[in-house]
């Protein structure tokens, strides 16, 4: 986790800051670079603009035609400080290109080369002229430069004035503006690298512990929990994770006592099963008592056999390979057919067997689970039931379910121990007392089975009275019985 998700996301994160800044220098320099040439050339326009409206004040007409005079005395004395202030040179140009005053004294490359024509037609025609160039031939390096005209009073264009500045400046004005953007980005990303760690740290973390969690359950320790400080949804997967840490705690233990179960309720029969077999292989036991030992084995072999029998139908339900093939069927005929089943013991213990007169309880239903369902709990009953006592049978239909009810009289089970009677190889401390082939799997099973029904099953008792189970399963379609009256929510 550490090597992989913190890495990746904080370089991910890295690289997004590294880009964003990248792509904002860019931009930046882009406009400070606009801003600078429009703030040039702006100013240029206004010092030319000015120029020109000085020189207007030296232009005379000399036989009806216009001349400007005096240009080399006070006119370029007054475009000097000017261009001295914005390092420019300021030139005027007649109509034909070729230019008459100029700031640059010596070697003026402007008056050698002049200016050309097309230049001066723009500015005719526009008002204004802007380049960034070297104006023709005129210079060797990249200039600023404005032209405007220069007006006469009639409206004529006599002339036009020129200023024109390095463009050396606009590098180092950007040499500088990066430096600074630099050193600010530098120290921006020092900043924030350490919160997108700091960040990504507390980011990872629960995923870091939630790793150790999983590590520790690999080896068997469910103990450990993940922190849970937020609520967002980090907080909400660390919830969900420690949740799941408790429900396989849970499982664990459940497993862990149903293997000790499982191992106890093997050993013993088996155990059995070898001492007699031994004792009768070496002569131990007398030949005369073989068959009653033998139907003992015999016994313990059929206990074996309810065991895992029950085993792979719990295990069937719960991986939810036990498919339903409901029928419609006459419930009350089940429990008839059941019944007759424990008529010895009936018979032995005295027992009486109250509504068997109930008429037909049409339910939809699995059929063979169902038997096995009436089965466990009528067998419960016989088992339970005090010696002269009565085992009833009730059924109360409503239009969607039908509630089966078996109750026995008898001690009845304690409160305590109700809620637990439906875990698996769980048995009161009474029945094991009295019961002595069970292995606490029949009523598990009873709500296995009607849990897949989409049913429930209650159990009622008053200790010194009675035990009373009662399941339900969906009544089968315009076949609400007469004999049975709606039960109320009260009941049930």
């Amino acid at each position: 986790m550490q090597r992989s998700l913190f890495r990746k996301y904080f370089s991910v994160c890295c690289s997004i800051v590294l880009m964003s800044i990248v792509v904002l220098g860019i931009i930046f320099m882009v406009f400070a670079a606009q801003y600078f040439r429009e703030d040039k050339l702006g100013a240029l326009e206004k010092n030319a603009e000015y120029a020109a409206e000085l020189t207007q004040n030296h232009i005379v007409s000399v036989n009806g035609t216009y001349q400007i005079v005096d240009y080399n005395s006070s006119l370029t004395s007054s475009w000097v400080p000017m261009a001295k202030a914005m390092n420019a040179d300021i030139y005027l140009a007649n109509l034909s290109g070729d230019v008459l005053l100029c700031t640059h004294r010596s070697n003026c490359s402007h008056k050698v080369y002049g200016i050309d024509k097309e230049i001066i037609q723009q500015v005719e025609e526009n008002g204004i002229y802007t380049e960034v160039g070297k104006m023709g031939e005129i210079y060797k390096s990249s200039y600023y430069t404005v032209g405007v005209p220069m007006y006469l009073t009639d409206g004529r264009v006599a002339g036009v004035v020129f200023a024109s500045s390095s463009a050396q400046g606009l590098t180092d004005f950007m040499s500088e503006i990066f430096k600074m953007f630099l050193l600010s980005a530098l120290v921006m990303m020092v900043v924030t690298f350490a919160l997108v760690y700091i960040v990504t740290g507390n980011l990872v973390r629960p995923l870091q512990e939630m790793v150790k969690a999983t590590e520790s359950f690999a080896k068997g320790d469910f103990t450990v929990r993940v922190p849970v400080n937020e609520r967002d949804e980090i907080g909400k997967l660390s919830m969900a994770f420690n949740n799941m840490a408790t429900s396989l705690a849970q499982q664990e233990t459940v497993r862990r006592s149903f293997i000790a179960n499982v191992s106890h309720e093997l050993k013993t029969p088996m155990t059995s099963i070898a001492g007699f077999i031994d004792g009768i292989l070496d002569g131990t036991i007398p030949p005369e008592k073989e068959r009653h030992y033998l139907s003992i084995v015999s016994d313990e072999v059929k206990r074996l056999s309810r065991l895992v029998r029950s085993m792979l139908n719990i295990a069937k339900i719960e991986a939810g390979e036990m498919k339903l093939k409901p029928t419609v069927f006459d419930v009350n005929e089940v429990v008839l057919s059941s019944i007759f089943t424990f008529e010895q013991t009936i018979d032995a213990k005295h027992l009486e067997i109250k509504g068997l007169d109930a008429g037909k309880i049409m339910v939809e239903a699995d059929e063979d689970l169902i038997h096995q369902v009436v089965y466990n709990l009528l067998e419960n009953a016989v088992k339970f039931v005090n010696e002269g006592g009565y085992i009833e049978v009730s059924y109360t239909v409503d239009p969607k379910r039908t509630y089966i009810n078996i109750k026995n009289s008898g001690e009845g089970i304690p409160k305590d121990e109700i809620s637990k009677v439906f875990d698996r190889f769980y048995k009161t401390d009474r029945s094991r007392s009295i019961d002595k082939t069970g292995v606490g799997l029949g009523l598990h099973i009873v709500r296995s089975i009607v849990n897949l029904h989409q049913g429930e099953v209650i159990v009622r008792s008053v200790e010194g009275e009675y035990c009373e189970f009662s399941f339900s399963v969906a009544t089968a379609p315009k076949a609400l019985s007469k004999q049975a009256k709606p039960i109320s929510a009260r009941e049930v």
